[in-house]
């Protein structure tokens, strides 16, 4: 199979990409050049995807599937596709973000979408930006494209550092502010089981939606947690705190406290989303040991979580040390 992979040095393109070198596949990868070496045994062309010419580099090529993991203007992902429709298969990588508000726990992929446009130029809004990307794939696509809709993902190489924050949390040791409560279900997907349903289903020629996440309850905070204590080793205890003291001290979340989002909030449907479709279609998803063990063997040899590949930086995640000793010395005094 010849796969071109737009983009290629981020998150997801990066397993991506490493998912079909595994295979044996013909990789190439589209990007400016600028972020990230490129893996041994692939083809690296270059050019800017926002700029007028900008995609010369891949007229006259021929693959079977092309991946697109892009979250800025839709209309980028219409140019792309459309020079690229004499390509077999179109995934484009997209979020459960998409669906619009108020989203009912348990939808599935027949649950409406936010308002958007294939030929949108603005990229400050993240749903927008990927409910047009999916238009304008399969616009040009039509049955020949994929949409995976992904939830919260995770494993090694992530960009973002929620899984990054709580391992280099629990390396500290101490007592941990574990927000509770410890059997609330966790739902997500490994990157590297993204990838493989990704071109799994694209080699097979399935078009259509996906949410591309594992069942609701595939862990819970208390394994998650549990899981990094026991790959780290460390001397850390997991002090667990009802939700409804954390919120009272203002802490945040998903960004204060990443992964977790408590019983009754607004946002709390991105951990219940149906999923029976994917399945169906072949999703198999690791056991959370495993997704935990890799990012920190991962994390420990690069010391970092690296920069997203051409994206504005964001606001880091994580609750601040002080804040979170003051609520644990309120909480659980020693």
């Amino acid at each position: 199979m010849r796969l071109l992979m737009l983009g290629g040095t981020g998150f997801v393109g990066s397993a991506i990409v490493a998912e079909g070198v595994r295979r044996g596949w013909t990789v190439t990868m589209f990007n400016r050049g600028v972020h990230g070496p490129t893996p041994p045994g692939v083809h690296r062309l270059r050019g800017d995807r926002t700029v007028p010419g900008g995609l010369a580099e891949l007229t006259g090529g021929a693959w079977d599937v092309v991946v697109d993991t892009w979250d800025g203007a839709p209309r980028a992902v219409r140019d792309a596709a459309t020079l690229l429709r004499s390509a077999g298969h179109y995934a484009y990588v997209s979020s459960c973000s998409v669906y619009a508000p108020p989203v009912l726990p348990g939808g599935g992929e027949e649950s409406a979408v936010v308002s958007s446009a294939a030929d949108d130029t603005g990229d400050d809004d993240y749903a927008r930006c990927k409910a047009g990307g999916e238009l304008a794939a399969t616009g040009v696509f039509g049955d020949r494209a994929l949409l995976v809709r992904a939830g919260l993902i995770l494993g090694p190489g992530e960009d973002i550092g929620r899984l990054p924050w709580w391992l280099r949390r629990v390396t500290r040791g101490g007592d941990v502010l574990a927000p509770g409560p410890a059997d609330l279900p966790v739902q997500y997907v490994d990157v590297r089981d993204l990838a493989a349903f990704t071109l799994d289903r694209a080699a097979e020629g399935v078009g259509g939606a996906f949410n591309v996440i594992s069942r609701p309850g595939h862990t819970t905070m208390g394994e998650l947690l549990a899981e990094a204590v026991a790959a780290i080793g460390a001397d850390a205890r997991l002090r667990w705190t009802d939700p409804e003291v954390i919120l009272a001290a203002g802490i945040e979340p998903w960004n204060d406290l990443p992964i977790w989002i408590p019983p009754g909030h607004e946002y709390r449907w991105l951990q219940q989303c149906g999923v029976e479709k994917a399945y169906a279609a072949g999703l198999t998803c690791r056991p959370v040991a495993e997704t935990v063990g890799d990012t920190w063997r991962w994390l420990d040899r690069v010391g970092t979580v690296p920069p997203r590949a051409g994206r504005p930086v964001r606001a880091a995640v994580g609750l601040d040390p002080t804040r979170e000793a003051a609520l644990l010395s309120a909480q659980h005094p020693r």
